[in-house]
């Protein structure tokens, strides 16, 4: 997303990762996972960034309500004791986030976990006051194969939905599964403002750098209106 940004934009972006270890996508070893992200938010930090994203939506929601404020301050700690301060976003914190930003009362939601973990997440999104009418759990439990979806699929993943009565539609609740060439295709084919972790995530990574939210196909949310 921001290398589609570079090619309307001036601004040119260097990318640098920190990886917490999980192979299945299980409570267990989302919360060893998260326990793992006080490290990378120092490595990152070596590098001077100029902000830091959590990218792992179900590691942060499984950890309990709110959860996403308490890692958002901590990380961010991390970083200003490394002598290099900078914020933090969480593609949970970012999703909530950037759902009240358009105004969304009622959605429906796409994720690739087990029903328990996706039954997390829905609760999750509820406490923040966002009602969830519908949703699809993939029930894939192996981290590799998440990622190894073909984004292809959710053109007709999402029609399992009831998109009756709702204000928008996230299309994938997880960042490691790739929607980015459905968002665009979803949105105009339902009429529903459509995002995703990831592009959520992208959408407030931008605010935090002060720039303006606007990338090419990308859905609503990177319309530039946000």
């Amino acid at each position: 997303m921001l290398r589609a940004r570079e090619a309307v934009a001036a601004e040119r972006f260097t990318f640098h990762s920190s990886r917490m270890r999980m192979k299945k996508v299980v409570k267990e070893e989302l919360e060893a996972m998260d326990r793992d992200s006080d490290r990378c938010a120092l490595e990152l930090s070596d590098a001077r960034v100029d902000v830091l994203g959590y990218a792992c939506l179900v590691a942060i929601m499984s950890m309990g309500r709110g959860y996403h404020r308490v890692s958002q301050e901590r990380l961010a700690r991390r970083t200003e004791e490394n002598g290099a301060p900078a914020p933090v976003v969480t593609s949970a914190g970012a999703l909530v986030d950037g759902l009240h930003a358009m105004g969304f009362k009622r959605i429906s939601v796409v994720c690739p976990y087990m029903k328990p973990l996706t039954k997390m997440v829905v609760d999750y999104i509820e406490s923040e006051g966002i009602e969830v009418k519908d949703y699809v759990a993939l029930e894939i439990p192996d981290n590799l194969q998440v990622a190894a979806q073909d984004p292809a699929e959710l053109m007709h993943i999402y029609k399992r939905l009831d998109l009756a009565s709702i204000d928008g539609l996230v299309l994938s609740a997880c960042v490691q599964m790739q929607s980015l060439p459905s968002i665009a295709r979803v949105q105009e084919e339902s009429g529903l403002p459509t995002v995703s972790a990831a592009v959520a995530t992208t959408w407030q990574m931008l605010k935090k750098l002060g720039l303006p939210t606007q990338v090419p196909d990308c859905g609503e949310l990177l319309s530039g209106k946000y």
